[in-house]
């Protein structure tokens, strides 16, 4: 691999051993996928996927150490993905227990992050890329994220340039400020290798729409064509719609880049060029839609089970979601003859986001209606043992994907947490 001078001084020990360390295992890395060269970071912030104290990882914790002791610390400020634990979520004694074991270096490490170069002691969400957390990247920029729906977000609504990192790679290409040159970096890899065809009869769910397309390119590069005809721009409510889309291409499958005729970035400057040549075509109606549903698992030990728990936010919602929900439940209540939502449900939010939407009265209102206001992330809540032996219900794909959650469109969760199933 060729370095410039600056990156070769740092392979040499220029700026430390440990910097010179963390250099190396980029080397590594890059030239593992076949890359000629390292290119330097431009977007002004990083991304981190680590973000849970799990008491197991005590490497990533001495690594750490080591990082700050050497001086090796981010050449960039940092968000990171949500934090497992909050004390508003509903746990019971043994479920307390569990995840004061598990996540008992949750301190320690958040700690560690502050001396690293996190951005500020709010940016633990998903969705960095909220208006109200400030790490937008602009279009073109390079980027060292991890969190794949973070990073295909990025990647396909902003434009920007990332590929799906690893935890600690993420964090290598801040402290060195250069990443491998290969893969969605480059020109030649964010071409689409499929064309998708949407030719449902109404809008499709993001989330089913996503895991279809996810499951059928896996890590290939989707061009979807009539989609935009329910768009007419990239405002906040495609955005938001994205955001879950993409979520579920990199869950379901391992999407990191899509384009969107007429309505992403790249789609809208380069069109049908992006597309490669005899690339094969993938049509989704709404009976493949109906049969992608029909093929997930439900892997509760009793499938009959009365749901305890739901959750909505998975990557975190939008502040457009957050009101659009709120109308939703308060809507649908109403019609069912309820004042409180049948199930303990939680709506999740990055904690700028949700600060700011708790002031509202639209808030209010549904804290009143029994629904938990929450920055946790559901999936490493759910990760708990105890927790995840729980029947919970979710309208996200990746949660349904990590977990024992079990999948229900939209309107399905809706009637099911408002009791209009009854």
């Amino acid at each position: 691999m060729q370095l410039d001078k600056r990156q070769q001084a740092i392979l040499d020990g220029k700026e430390g051993e440990i910097k010179a360390k963390v250099m190396k295992t980029l080397v590594m890395y890059g030239e593992t996928f076949g890359a000629e060269k390292m290119v330097d970071i431009t977007g002004e912030y990083g991304h981190l996927v680590t973000s849970f104290g799990l008491s197991v990882m005590k490497p990533v914790y001495s690594l750490m150490d080591k990082l700050i002791e050497g001086g090796a610390l981010s050449g960039q400020k940092f968000s990171v993905d949500p934090r497992p634990l909050e004390s508003c979520v509903p746990r019971n004694l043994i479920q307390d227990i569990f995840f004061r074991v598990m996540y008992s270096k949750q301190k320690d490490y958040d700690e560690q992050l502050k001396k690293l170069g996190i951005m500020k002691n709010d940016a633990y969400t998903c969705t960095c890329y909220m208006d109200e957390v400030g790490n937008i990247p602009k279009k073109g920029d390079i980027l060292s994220w991890a969190e794949s729906s973070a990073v295909v977000y990025a990647n396909s609504v902003l434009g920007a340039r990332c590929n799906r990192n690893s935890g600690i790679l993420d964090l290598f290409g801040s402290i060195v400020g250069s990443v491998p040159y290969f893969g969605l970096l480059t020109d030649e890899g964010r071409k689409a290798d499929w064309i998708i065809e949407v030719k449902t009869t109404k809008k499709p769910e993001a989330q089913l729409l996503g895991s279809a397309i996810g499951m059928k390119v896996m890590e290939k590069v989707p061009y979807v064509i009539g989609l935009d005809k329910y768009f007419s721009s990239l405002d906040d409510e495609a955005k938001a719609y994205l955001k879950d889309f993409g979520a579920a291409t990199a869950s379901n499958g391992a999407v990191g880049l899509y384009h969107v005729e007429n309505l992403t970035p790249e789609a809208v400057e380069s069109g049908r060029s992006l597309i490669r040549e005899n690339a094969p075509v993938y049509v989704i109606d709404d009976a493949e839609l109906e049969r992608v549903e029909k093929s997930y698992p439900v892997i509760w030990k009793d499938k009959s089970a009365t749901p305890k728990l739901a959750f909505i936010g998975c990557p975190h919602l939008s502040r457009e979601q957050l009101f659009s929900w709120s109308k939703r439940i308060d809507e649908a209540l109403k019609k069912n003859g309820r004042s409180k939502v049948e199930i303990k449900t939680i709506m999740t939010a990055a904690p700028a986001v949700m600060e700011e939407f708790k002031k509202t009265e639209e808030a209010k209102r549904l804290l009143s209606q029994g629904v938990v206001l929450s920055h946790i992330c559901p999936l490493m809540y759910m990760n708990n043992p105890k927790c995840g032996t729980m029947p919970v219900i979710t309208c996200s794909n990746k949660l349904r994907t990590y977990t024992s959650a079990r999948f229900y469109k939209e309107d399905e969760l809706l009637s099911i947490i408002t009791g209009g199933n009854k």
